[in-house]
């Protein structure tokens, strides 16, 4: 039985290269990897964890699914179980921007031209993963507001193309989101935690004048 992936792993489904293999880091319990093996539309499915539990887990998944055939588990941390060219999407959902970041840098072969697409589901701190993208030569070839279990996600889509890129703060926060229906949503969960965020800014610095531009925009 194949499992049901939430809204966000469904996006996150629907931004992986068709035809290449992918990878699934962090797969928990293997249900986005499960999905994507059963699909039958990528060469190679890996799935990995970092602990050996959620993995037993994610391989009766793959059995319940009867995909085990068509995927492989492997137990490591972040990208050190893949090799440089080996997959043409890397998936990291669930886990904090910071994190995320953290991963990708432990990795130099990510960050070349050519090199895999990232598709990221950052738990936390969308704003700064985005920073940390542009600032580090990646372009965000998808960027989707998505909401799943009351909570708002941005799915997001990088690929490496060298060129960095200095955003605005406005930029950071709602990134490309505003080209989705759901954007106009997302918008205002992220202009309601600004008021907080302003507090700790001086006043008649740049970041607090674009701050109160945001917030005087209906």
């Amino acid at each position: 039985m194949l499992p049901t992936l939430d809204e966000r792993l469904t996006a996150a489904a629907a931004l992986v290269r068709e035809g290449e293999p992918v990878a699934d880091i962090g797969c928990d319990h293997g249900k986005l990897t499960a999905v994507l093996a059963a699909s039958g539309k990528y060469p190679k499915v890996i799935g990995a964890d970092l602990r050996p539990g959620p993995l037993a887990k994610a391989k009766q998944t793959l059995e319940h699914a009867r995909c085990e055939d068509r995927a492989e588990l492997r137990l490591g941390d972040g990208l050190s179980v893949l090799s440089a060219g080996e997959v043409g999407t890397i998936v990291l959902a669930g886990v904090s921007a910071q994190t995320t970041w953290e991963i990708i840098e432990k990795a130099p072969w990510v960050s070349q031209p050519g090199g895999p697409r990232l598709v990221m589901v950052p738990a936390t701190r969308h704003r700064e993963l985005r920073r940390w993208l542009w600032e580090h030569g990646f372009a965000l070839v998808a960027d989707r507001p998505v909401q799943a279990a009351g909570r708002w996600y941005a799915v997001m889509a990088a690929e490496y193309t060298g060129e960095t890129h200095a955003p605005t703060f406005t930029e950071c926060l709602f990134g490309g989101t505003g080209e989705w229906p759901e954007g106009a949503g997302y918008a205002a969960w992220q202009k309601a935690k600004l008021p907080r965020f302003r507090l700790g800014v001086p006043d008649g610095t740049p970041l607090a004048e674009e701050i109160d531009q945001i917030l005087r925009e209906d």
